[in-house]
């Protein structure tokens, strides 16, 4: 039987490249995202629904369930990839833009999750994938919003995939790196504005001049899709899928080394030895 999988956030990037990569591999695929564009995919099929689904509106998701169970009788894999970035200097972060980012990130994720669970227990089957970040490994500086977001996911993932292991449901964590190569920085948009002080700026210059000479290639948005396609054909009870070179360097400094050694290298990663002074920054945090 055809397998059906849902993505939140497919109207460009990664949940654009993991919906095409289902389509081609035979499944059948709900693309959602807030405005329905079905152009945005250059192959059309049968097995492909663009849905709308806003993930911060309780009933835009029970719409989009209603939809694909009518669509293909069934949800069998559902992956939180709808997000929106930060980098930010914390005291300068609007109070508007931090609840901005959790309603989206993390209330968001956790609202779908509460949504498909009842469905997936009546199917007696499922995977939720939730999508997150490689700065929930190794935190670098300007990040503290955005990765508090995301933080919280990788927790409340772990701790539904045991519970909802139970009914043999499994939650499941995609860790993507920098994403150079999508929109996913310019969708920042006003949130970026006035949120590092002067007194930051020659830091957050060389930083962004470090980040730009990274020790490895930044993540790809086809290796985000060979990751979900491994979280949600895999067997087993793997939880975290690192996607990327520059996801998994943080990942082996993380879980295969001391904790002072992690500190070490994270800070030769990311602090800037030699303050620059800086023009306008032109940040990007993914």
């Amino acid at each position: 039987m055809t397998k059906t999988i849902l993505i939140t956030g497919t109207s460009s990037g990664y949940g654009k490249a993991i919906a095409e990569l289902f389509l081609d591999r035979g499944w059948n695929v709900l693309a959602t995202m807030r405005r329905p564009d079905p152009s945005v995919f250059k192959v059309q099929s049968d097995r492909l629904k663009v849905l709308p689904l806003d993930v911060t509106d309780p009933d835009s998701i029970a719409g989009a369930i209603a939809d694909g169970v009518a669509a293909f009788g069934g949800i069998d894999v559902w992956v939180n990839n709808a997000g929106i970035g930060l980098a930010s200097a914390v005291e300068a972060t609007p109070e508007a833009a931090i609840r901005e980012l959790f309603e989206t990130n993390t209330f968001g994720v956790m609202a779908c999750c509460r949504a498909i669970i009842p469905q997936m227990r009546k199917q007696g089957r499922g995977i939720i994938v939730n999508v997150t970040s490689s700065v929930t490994i190794g935190v670098m500086p300007l990040s503290a919003v955005y990765a508090a977001s995301k933080c919280a996911i990788e927790g409340f993932t772990e701790s539904l995939s045991y519970e909802l292991s139970l009914f043999d449901i499994k939650a499941r964590l995609v860790e993507p790196g920098l994403a150079p190569t999508t929109s996913f920085g310019a969708n920042t948009g006003t949130r970026m504005q006035g949120v590092f002080p002067k007194d930051y700026e020659g830091f957050v210059q060389a930083f962004f001049e470090k980040m730009a000479n990274y020790p490895t290639p930044y993540c790809t948005e086809a290796e985000v899709a060979e990751a979900t396609w491994s979280a949600a054909t895999e067997e087993g009870e793997r939880i975290r899928y690192p996607a990327g070179a520059d996801t998994n360097l943080l990942a082996k400094l993380r879980w295969s080394t001391c904790e002072d050694h992690y500190l070490a290298k994270i800070r030769e990663l990311f602090i800037p030895t030699t303050i620059l002074p800086a023009p306008t920054p032109k940040p990007y945090l993914a």
